[in-house]
């Protein structure tokens, strides 16, 4: 027997117990004629004291970081006590111990406060998944899919495997292609998502469907991306949009509970699509906190007065907000005292080329009533006092303004609020917000391609009094500079979202079930008939053979695991995962293949 208690486990109530333990050695401490060592393993650390009688066989027997060891011995009381480790109030007094394994002097420190770098320790990812900090995160990986399993079990979902080799149908994200040996020339897809199989699985009949599975997407990266990742995937038939809501809400709210200890009790707002994008800047909108975008370029009125309602005289001559597709303003709480450098540092951030600003306009509302502006020499203080009221801001805040076109403006008052956020401590990594995004449109326009791409996937179904307007127009669009004329410019999908914190943790839809609306959804994104029975002939065929109504939601596992961490990349939730480049630099991979693999593929390479 290797060990008869874990390093974790042992407390005051164990005195005088002879034990054994293994793990590996976190540090040596030599005193004298007496040794201390502290053991860890996956369950904690516990402290060692060999006496005199083993210093000599540790002379000849040093012990090293991170050395496999073996011990025996008795527990006793610690005279020095460590409030700050489950084990602190013991230590085994060593009667024998046996090496298992040398180790190797490690790269970096195995503790929490490393010394190594990210590229360091992803290169030594099996020595960095021994540190504390680390293990947590898995452990709290295996929470969530542990109780998510069990709420799904409860609610009778089944678990059900799809393949990973399946046939490529590119719509969206590029697919990772297989080759195959047995059918030269042709190639598997990995799944970007099961979609096409839980649809297939409700035409079947298992009207609740699960699994926690990886999906695999050739995408650029960044700290929420991966190239492969986990979803829980679910499906349900003979649903309305408010049963996914409610069932997976409670989902949720279930996790919260039990991996948190969080009674999550509120009531999940509701919001459109179009309200979060005017009201927020973004479909995802973190709403812990308020400072909601508001458009006050009605507020200029050209050859106008100021009237008893506050709209704003623009017989001044201020082209930045006159000549501007929009003029938008946030409101921020209690920041009338910024100094000049402040306010300058925000300045230099919305110019920064990744929010693409030519500048920043303020208003200070003082607690004096008084109101103080970067634009003082082109507005009067009644006139800022109307923009401000305009804005909704109280004495003690500040009015920071955007001009420009439309798009680009909204994106960037989006990231100036968030940034705020963070600035001012109104994004509380322990305070938990959820929210419904819901009634998004189901088409998108692709200047480049002048067509209609979906904005979810071809699957997802309008909602359902915008199915005529579908089934009656005609997709083309020929006059592009006007698309959002076009009917389908206003067709909502029957689709929703799950925000959490200003992130999307899932995403899901009632789907198409006919195969005449999902012929004209092909039809609509530009698919002959010939490419749509190509690509998914199989769906459609299952559609004629009794297909229920149906939807699901699929959420981001590996994100929803880094939220509850308080992580910002879901990199640290998972046990080997790939860097900014899309490569594990622990294996080495992608790495190239032999000339004999090649040609049992019958590929040839044209590597420029």
């Amino acid at each position: 027997m290797y060990r008869t208690h874990t390093c974790g486990e042992l407390n005051i109530q164990a005195v005088n117990q002879t034990v054994t333990l293994a793990g590996w050695v976190q540090t040596v401490r030599k005193f004298g004629s007496i040794t201390f060592v502290d053991l860890r393993d996956r369950y904690g650390i516990t402290q060692l004291l060999f006496g005199e009688n083993l210093n000599a066989t540790l002379d000849n027997q040093p012990l090293g970081r991170e050395f496999v060891l073996q011990v025996t011995g008795k527990v006793a009381e610690r005279s020095n006590k460590n409030p700050n480790i489950a084990t602190g109030e013991i230590e085994i007094l060593v009667d024998s111990f046996k090496i298992l394994n040398k180790a190797a002097t490690p790269p970096f420190t195995i503790q929490d406060d490393t010394d190594g770098g990210d590229d360091l320790r992803m290169k030594y990812r099996f020595l960095d998944l021994r540190r504390a900090i680390v293990r947590k995160n898995l452990e709290l990986r295996y929470s969530v899919n542990r109780a998510a399993r069990n709420y799904l079990h409860e609610n009778h979902f089944m678990d059900i495997e799809t393949p990973f080799l399946i046939k490529s149908t590119p719509e969206g994200a590029r697919d990772f292609v297989v080759p195959s040996r047995m059918n030269a020339g042709q190639f598997y897809a990995l799944p970007q998502s099961p979609q096409t199989f839980k649809q297939l699985l409700m035409v079947s009949g298992y009207d609740r469907y699960y699994q926690i599975v990886k999906c695999f997407r050739d995408e650029d990266l960044r700290a929420d991306r991966q190239p492969e990742f986990t979803q829980i995937d679910c499906e349900m038939s003979f649903v309305e949009q408010e049963d996914i809501l409610n069932m997976f809400e409670g989902m949720v709210k279930y996790i919260f509970k039990t991996v948190k200890g969080i009674d999550y009790n509120e009531t999940v707002q509701r919001m459109s699509w179009d309200e979060a994008m005017w009201t927020y800047g973004n479909d995802k909108p973190d709403i812990r906190f308020d400072m909601q975008l508001l458009n006050i370029k009605s507020v200029f009125k050209v050859n106008g007065e100021i009237k008893a309602d506050g709209s704003l005289l623009n017989g001044v001559d201020f082209k930045v907000f006159n000549d501007a597709e929009t003029v938008l303003a946030i409101a921020v709480p209690g920041i009338a005292e910024y100094t000049r450098k402040q306010i300058d540092e925000l300045t230099e951030w919305v110019k920064r080329p990744q929010i693409g600003m030519q500048g920043l306009v303020y208003i200070k509302c003082n607690a004096d009533g008084t109101y103080k502006s970067s634009v003082d020499k082109f507005f009067t203080e009644p006139q800022l006092k109307a923009i401000a009221d305009a804005a909704r801001a109280k004495a003690g805040d500040m009015v920071l303004m955007l001009a420009g076109l439309e798009e680009r403006t909204r994106k960037a008052m989006s990231e100036l609020r968030l940034e705020l956020g963070n600035r001012l401590g109104l994004r509380n990594k322990d305070h938990y917000k959820l929210l419904w995004v819901l009634d998004f449109p189901l088409f998108e326009y692709a200047e480049e391609e002048n067509r209609w791409v979906a904005r979810h996937h071809p699957f997802t179904a309008p909602k359902p009094d915008h199915i005529d307007i579908m089934i009656q127009n005609d997709p083309e669009i020929r006059d592009a500079a006007n698309y959002l004329q076009h009917p389908y410019a206003n067709i909502k999908a029957n689709a929703y979202d799950m925000v959490l914190n200003g992130n999307e943790i899932g995403g899901g839809s009632i789907r198409i079930f006919q195969r005449e609306l999902q012929e004209k959804m092909f039809a609509a994104l530009g698919m002959s008939t010939e490419e749509a029975n190509h690509k998914f002939g199989f769906l459609l065929g299952a559609f004629e053979y009794g297909a229920p109504p149906h939807g699901g939601i699929a959420f981001g596992f590996d994100r929803l695991c880094s939220l509850l961490g308080g992580s910002e990349t879901i990199r640290d939730f998972i046990a080997f995962p790939k860097n900014n480049s899309g490569r594990d630099v622990m294996l080495d991979a992608p790495a190239q293949i032999d000339q004999k693999q090649l040609d049992e593929l019958s590929i040839q390479l044209n590597v420029k």
